[in-house]
């Protein structure tokens, strides 16, 4: 349930209806009156609904979101039991913020933040528990102002690109426009086990992939799951999942099988980005709840089993009016279609420009294993536009015809484009940044990962690339040519200077990157080469520039992530630790005693029995080679022990990240593949851990 317009209308006055719609669209202030009177409003309808407590829900620099329940019970001045939400406490939340990551923009002891409610995205109510629960989704800021979440910055990066846009429609002739939005809408794929096997498997339980495990005789390679026939346990899960998101106002759009068995995906409908970056949080967590409802464990690591398909979020991206027009489609006049051309030019300029800040943007640990693994985008970020607008840029570019003629190309020319079919496009599903008739679809996003980050970076990065256009036709214009003229010289321009970053072909061939190498594209292959962008002095400026992140924003962010990313392998590498100490090396020790035992046995009675050379040289080989394999494991634990020590003595920079990239994960991989060796060479009861086939393929 959710505080949405059709409620609003209900439960507030006219004017403070219109009020608080003139803020949600054109973003104006609200006034500490019309606040209390939508506190109000809020309160009744809520408590009507069962609720008895309300909270701020924010977005920390977490990956996850954070509340604390506030009761609306109170009590007056004679101690008698009122219940009350005022404006005030609408507005504005004080949780305590020295627990949550500030990336050291302020220390432990600071600990005053502030949560601020965002009236553009509707409040609901939550279950949990026996009751129901207000949430008000809300920034979360430091005492001095700092951005401490992630929606704050998304905000930003949404009024940075609106003020852009705007300034750039009306050198293009379009007036009336009160504000440009940008939408999003993931695509969220995850994977199912069955609880029994999860809660038997420490890796899976402690950093969410399975760091030991052979693959299985089957695997994908049959292409059997993708799309195929939902089974009942699973549709029942996503049955009630879809019932929960209806609920909050979450309608979802598509739900299906993944390629990978026991994958799967759910897709919402569309929405302005900062409600789709907060409606995917949620999507999150009650697919999270409802799967341990049903028995299952939510797996959203982006590759939790090796050698299969890995998860990721298809970020599907556009731009357009609050009047309804998307500036990425193609309309029906000449003059719409050079609006087309225009933005779409315009993310031709900013991926090119700034393709590796979008590559920091989705930049973790799991990320790091999904990206370029034949499964999913590579780490080189390109752009796919599709055999006509190839056609259509080519044509442009080479300016065969003269101006005159030119507005005559727009018109018939390009014929095609007025009637353009949303699917006539083809779909390049390797390709990172593919644009699918009206929008882009951001590929490379990780399936754990909050789409307020990229969202935020493509924002600000078309932000800069819109602004750019707009100064360089405006130049033209002011130099005396004319508007039609400058514009089309413009783009001639940045489709030529733009044009290393389209790419049409396979990227997962290694033609990509040697293209890449070529074309001077970043080809950033882990979390530390891609956060070393956010250090670059023109990536800093732009951030700066578009008010959306201050330099010690953009520090703390990159503080913390590099935070994480060495905690995280510092806790897969210690899991790993443990399995092979306490799993792993007593389950094959315990096994080779046995088969030791057999064999001693008989070579005792081979000669009574009359087994042969050839027969005790075949066990006695079979053995051997249990032995020397235990013992290249246990060999490999030891190396593994002082990787360990040595990643403790590195702390949490860049030194530890790329002893992480370079060290650590590389040793864990051979420790692995000594180990799922020895998963195959040992008896199934004497092997303590669910194996893959259990996992991917009993429902």
């Amino acid at each position: 349930m959710t505080f949405d317009q059709k409620v609003m209308r209900k439960k507030l006055p006219k004017e403070v209806f219109l009020a608080l719609q003139k803020t949600i669209e054109a973003g104006n202030s609200l006034s500490e009156e019309i606040a209390g009177a939508v506190a109000h409003g809020m309160k009744e309808w809520a408590m009507e609904n069962g609720a008895t407590h309300y909270t701020h829900w924010f977005q920390p620099m977490t990956g996850a979101t954070a509340e604390k329940h506030d009761a609306f019970l109170t009590m007056d001045k004679d101690g008698s039991p009122i219940e009350r939400f005022s404006g005030g406490q609408l507005i504005q939340g004080e949780p305590d913020a020295s627990s949550f990551p500030s990336g050291g923009m302020r220390t432990t002891f600071e600990a005053r933040g502030y949560t601020a409610w965002d009236p553009t995205s509707p409040a609901f109510l939550m279950k949990g528990g026996k009751g129901l629960t207000l949430c008000i989704p809300t920034v979360f800021i430091s005492y001095h102002g700092e951005a401490l979440d992630e929606k704050t910055p998304l905000l930003r990066s949404m009024d940075a690109v609106s003020r852009s846009a705007i300034k750039l429609l009306n050198i293009l002739g379009v007036e009336g426009v009160s504000r440009v939005n940008t939408y999003a809408g993931a695509e969220q794929e995850y994977f199912l086990v069955d609880k029994k096997f999860y809660s038997m498997r420490p890796d899976l339980v402690m950093s969410g992939r399975t760091l030991l495990g052979a693959m299985p005789p089957k695997g994908q390679q049959l292409e059997d799951h993708y799309f195929g026939s939902i089974p009942n346990r699973v549709l029942e899960f996503m049955q009630e999942v879809e019932e929960e998101l209806y609920l909050l106002g979450i309608p979802a759009k598509t739900r299906h099988n993944e390629v990978a068995p026991h994958q799967f995906e759910i897709a919402p409908i569309f929405e302005r980005a900062n409600i789709a970056a907060d409606h995917n949080l949620l999507v999150m967590e009650i697919m999270r709840r409802v799967a341990e409802k049903k028995g299952f464990a939510l797996l959203m690591h982006e590759k939790p089993f090796a050698g299969i398909n890995g998860s990721g979020k298809h970020n599907n991206w556009s731009i357009g009016t609050a009047e309804g027009i998307n500036l990425l489609e193609p309309g029906d006049t000449p003059e719409s279609n050079i609006q087309f051309l225009v933005f779409l030019v315009a993310v031709l300029k900013g991926v090119y420009k700034r393709g590796d800040v979008l590559r920091a943007s989705i930049a973790s640990i799991g990320n790091d294993h999904r990206l370029g693994a034949n499964e999913a985008p590579p780490a080189v970020v390109t752009v796919f536009l599709g055999e006509l607008l190839e056609k259509v840029l080519d044509a442009i570019e080479s300016g065969k015809v003269d101006f005159a003629t030119e507005k005559q190309v727009l018109n018939l020319g390009l014929a095609h484009l007025p009637i353009l079919n949303k699917d006539y496009t083809d779909r390049n599903r390797t390709s990172p940044f593919a644009f699918t008739g009206n929008k882009f679809e951001f590929r490379a996003v990780g399936s754990s990962q909050p789409i307020a980050i990229p969202n935020m970076a493509l924002n600000t990065l078309m932000a800069e690339a819109i602004s750019e256009l707009a100064g360089e036709i405006q130049a033209k214009i002011d130099a005396g040519a004319d508007r039609d003229a400058a514009i089309l010289e413009v783009l001639r321009e940045e489709i030529k200077a733009t044009r290393a970053v389209r790419y049409q072909g396979d990227n997962y061939s290694d033609d990509l990157q040697m293209a890449a190498s070529d074309r001077g594209l970043p080809n950033l292959k882990n979390t530390p080469q891609a956060m070393r962008v956010l250090t670059v002095q023109s990536t800093r400026d732009m951030f700066n520039d578009f008010c959306v992140l201050s330099p010690e924003e953009l520090d703390a962010r990159l503080n913390t992530r590099l935070e994480r990313y060495v905690k995280g392998i510092d806790i897969e590498v210690r899991t790993l630790q443990l399995m092979l100490k306490t799993f792993v090396i007593p389950n094959v020790s315990e096994y080779q005693g046995e088969i030791a035992d057999s064999f001693n046995a008989l070579v005792d009675a081979s000669e009574r029995i009359g087994v042969g050379s050839k027969a005790l040289k075949s066990q006695g080989d079979h053995l051997k080679g249990l032995a020397e394999s235990l013992s290249e494991l246990i060999d490999l634990t030891a190396e593994l022990d002082a990787v360990i020590a040595r990643l403790e003595e590195l702390g949490e920079g860049f030194d530890a990240a790329d002893y992480c990239a370079d060290v650590v994960l590389p040793t864990m991989e051979r420790v692995r593949s000594v180990a799922d060796r020895l998963e195959f060479m040992v008896d199934r009861s004497k092997w303590a851990l669910p194996t893959y086939s259990e996992m991917l393929f009993e429902h």
